[in-house]
């Protein structure tokens, strides 16, 4: 089959490429857009390396043919935050020493993102439950919990 043209607005910016059948939406976003955020980790949709935002919800972006989704909205850890300035979840992440060695952080910060877009009050367990997605290796889920819940706070404040 012959490559198709892909239209995506990705952070908010129009984008328009070619994608052979069955090209990943992750690849498409690391290796044709040189959006590097979103990792390659298991590539079966099991650790959440590669989660992005697609139309407002969470997906692992290893599993969805990019073909699938033209016209779709993405959302990359790439576009959040303004004007270089990192935003709430960005910062608890960074000051509540969250990141660890850092290869999941962009798949939790996506789904807290996600979580925090729908409901700005989350419990704990409803965190625990939004990322119970994403595999951190480094097994300090602890800090991560406690890091989405202090960007909930400050973004009520």
């Amino acid at each position: 089959m012959a490559s198709q043209v892909v239209n995506l607005r990705v952070n908010e910016r129009s984008r328009e490429f070619l994608a052979a059948p069955g090209t990943s939406l992750l690849s498409s976003l690391r290796d044709t857009l040189g959006l590097m955020a979103a990792k390659r980790g298991c590539a079966q949709g099991s650790c959440g390396t590669c989660t992005v935002l697609l139309d407002g919800r969470p997906v692992m972006s290893c599993l969805v043919a990019v073909e699938t989704v033209d016209g779709a909205s993405v959302r990359t850890l790439e576009g959040v935050g303004r004007d270089g300035e990192l935003d709430e979840v960005q910062s608890a992440f960074l000051e509540g020493f969250a990141t660890q060695c850092g290869f999941c952080t962009a798949g939790m910060i996506m789904a807290a993102e996600a979580l925090l877009d729908r409901n700005p009050e989350p419990t704990r367990d409803e965190v625990v439950e939004a990322i119970s997605g994403n595999v951190c290796r480094c097994t300090g889920y602890g800090p991560i919990v406690d890091a989405i819940l202090d960007a909930a706070a400050r973004r009520k404040s």
